[in-house]
């Protein structure tokens, strides 16, 4: 068996739309100037708390109330508009993983930033819910690039390190696949500069992704 997981936001949906917005709203309701949009698309995977401390190191005693806010107006705005139109899956994502999901040999995973509420909407809101076998959400684990999800994912599948691989687009992806000791395939389509990433492999689009599997995992049935 082997077991491909993913990361969420900049990987198979783009959210930075109601990211930023959310963090617009949040900051402004408590008074704060907000953060720029490249600052923001930079924290993009971490926890809330850990995002936080990065955006506002200066504000630590409105953290508690800026991390509240934000799952708030977030909320309010999937509600408003929508997984679908909120957070779109990226080009070929869907076809993706049903071809992955199709093979006997491969199991899905997640490793995302989010909170369990809001994976569960999301793939709901994309018709995606059951297709994976591991779901790591930040409620229960430390910020990436922590390696506790890939741990948990492991755990949970059975699979060996040697036989899994994290497709992420951020810098925390790559440093806590690294971390648990697993290959790495970034995707130029999200919010951290490609060159950033020091992945073992870059794809431009996800037909690219089963052929990346396959050469990092050594799968002897690749065609």
């Amino acid at each position: 068996m082997r077991v491909v997981i993913f990361d969420v936001d900049g990987t198979l949906v783009d959210s930075q739309d109601d990211i930023c917005a959310a963090m617009n709203a949040t900051f402004g309701s408590a008074g704060h100037p907000p953060p720029a949009a490249s600052a923001v698309r930079a924290i993009v995977g971490l926890s809330l708390p850990e995002a936080m401390r990065r955006l506002a190191p200066d504000l630590e005693a409105d953290h508690p109330e800026l991390v509240a806010g934000y799952k708030t107006a977030y909320m309010r705005l999937r509600a408003e508009r929508g997984a679908a139109q909120s957070s779109p899956l990226f080009p070929g994502a869907r076809e993706a993983l049903q071809w992955l999901n199709g093979e006997a040999e491969t199991l899905l995973a997640i490793a995302t930033g989010k909170s369990r509420r809001g994976l569960d909407k999301l793939l709901e809101g994309h018709e995606l819910a059951g297709l994976f076998v591991s779901e790591q959400v930040a409620d229960h684990h430390p910020s990436k690039p922590h390696p506790s999800m890939l741990e948990a994912v492991l755990a949970e599948t059975g699979v060996t390190a040697s036989r899994a691989v994290m497709v992420g687009d951020t810098v925390f992806d790559m440093e806590m696949a690294r971390a648990a000791g697993i290959a790495t395939i970034g995707v130029t389509w999200g919010y951290h500069a490609p060159e950033t990433l020091d992945a073992d492999m870059l794809i431009s689009d996800f037909g690219a992704l089963e052929p990346a599997v396959n050469q990092l995992l050594k799968n002897e049935t690749a065609a």
